[in-house]
């Protein structure tokens, strides 16, 4: 049945179909969960986005489960601990950028604009805010944030819902997107 489904991208790899139907899109709204896919959709630059997919669980111990305390408290050590870790992906720039997304999410949280809140506010928003949004980031810590990486994760999370017209879960994502 599931391959009668109208998917946004065509594939038929269990885990990205799985991604697509039960995550991509659907709305995040916790700290944690926007400062993983930044990360993650960081990481992804110049790769494709299955071997993020397939090392997700990976970076996830090496990133304390993307707590941004946790992370934020990171340091050369585990730099080093990480450049060594196969599971992963090895670029000592990603690297430290993530660690310094961590210390910009607890910036922003000495804000009156939490990175939720940041994020939520592009709610509907085109490629073009991205780039707004992309320099918000920057000016607060973050890296690895340009336009294109910020859109995907915009995307990622809900905060657009870029589900083609005719995908099976566009409807479903909108609702939640609403709720």
């Amino acid at each position: 049945m599931s391959a009668e489904r109208v998917r946004c991208w065509p594939t038929t790899d269990p885990l990205y179909i799985a991604y697509h139907d039960e995550e991509w899109g659907r709305p995040v709204r916790d700290e944690r969960g926007l400062y993983e896919r930044l990360c993650l959709e960081g990481f992804q630059s110049g790769l494709a986005w299955i071997t993020i997919l397939r090392k997700r669980e990976a970076f996830r111990a090496a990133f304390a489960d993307f707590d941004p305390d946790a992370v934020a408290r990171f340091g050369e050590r585990d730099v080093k601990r990480m450049l060594a870790d196969p599971t992963i992906v090895r670029h000592r720039g990603k690297i430290e950028a993530s660690i310094a997304n961590a210390r910009g999410v607890l910036a922003l949280r000495e804000t009156e604009t939490p990175l939720s809140e940041l994020m939520w506010e592009y709610r509907d928003r085109d490629e073009a805010a991205a780039k707004e949004l992309s320099q918000r980031l920057k000016a607060a810590g973050f890296r690895f944030v340009g336009p294109t990486t910020v859109y995907a994760a915009m995307q990622a999370t809900g905060v657009v819902n870029d589900h083609i017209a005719a995908c099976w879960v566009r409807d479903a994502v909108e609702r939640e997107r609403d709720a």
